[in-house]
């Protein structure tokens, strides 16, 4: 399994993309602007896209990329997203007045575009064979995380997220798990504004991974700009004795 990180910053800004984490060249967990740095020809091995929410940090790719690719694939792109979600994108996005409704384009018989609606802890089967089994977790609005078992091993990804016994007893029944990636948005000083967004800190989340009985790497993701310094400082104590990496956008992760 190979793990390319399109975008991991939780804004934009120069060299930091949102969220979009690209699997063996067609698989897409999130499309946010990250998604903009890959080519044509790359955009169209995109083959399946799971969203975890609805927030345009995590799909504002995902209306570039159904424009770039109009006429230009035979199959529809598949997008798996909570049912939540999909109704959001519809309502808000793909709605002829934000953009075009490109599960409409350019017939109904035959679009670019396809809603395929999932529910939390029903896996599928993805191209490679992969496993892909969306988890419930804590965010303001309907959301997922993401694990995803392979014959090499196991990834897992929190998408957005505060504390949630949802989350660690996915994980905890989990065979193995190799790679946790998962957020830290704010320093400790905004714990206030995290517990309002849903979204952890260093010290949140080093308390909360005491309920994780599996020992994976983390890799730390969504730090917003301008933050990235204050962050990486106090995890130093907060996340002590884990082995972690923080994110940045082209990393490769192999598994």
């Amino acid at each position: 399994m190979r793990i390319q990180v399109l975008g991991c910053s939780g804004g934009v800004g120069p060299d930091l993309r949102t969220t979009s984490l690209l699997i063996d060249d067609h698989i897409l967990i999130d499309a946010g602007s990250g998604v903009g740095d890959l080519s044509l020809a790359e955009m169209g091995r995109i083959k399946q896209i799971y969203l975890t929410h609805s927030h345009l940090d995590h799909i504002c790719g995902l209306a570039f990329m159904a424009d770039n690719l109009f006429d230009l694939v035979e199959d529809p792109i598949v997008v798996h997203a909570l049912p939540a979600t999909i109704d959001a994108l519809r309502r808000h996005i793909f709605n002829w007045v934000i953009w075009p409704d490109f599960t409409e384009l350019p017939n109904t018989q035959n679009p670019i575009m396809q809603f395929k609606p999932i529910q939390p802890l029903q896996a599928e089967i993805a191209p490679g064979p992969l496993q892909i089994t969306p988890f419930p977790v804590n965010h303001t609005v309907p959301a997922v995380g993401y694990s995803v078992l392979g014959d090499s091993g196991v990834f897992a990804f929190s998408g957005d997220t505060a504390a949630s016994d949802s989350l660690w007893a996915h994980l905890n029944g989990l065979p193995r798990l190799d790679k946790l990636m998962i957020e830290i948005a704010f320093p400790n000083e905004q714990a206030e504004i995290g517990s309002t967004s849903r979204h952890f800190t260093p010290d949140s989340l080093g308390r909360e991974l005491a309920k994780l009985r599996h020992r994976p790497q983390l890799l730390l993701t969504h730090h917003k700009p301008g933050s990235e310094v204050v962050i990486a400082s106090q995890c130093i104590r907060a996340l002590e004795g884990w082995d972690y990496h923080h994110l940045r956008r082209g990393d490769l992760i192999e598994i």
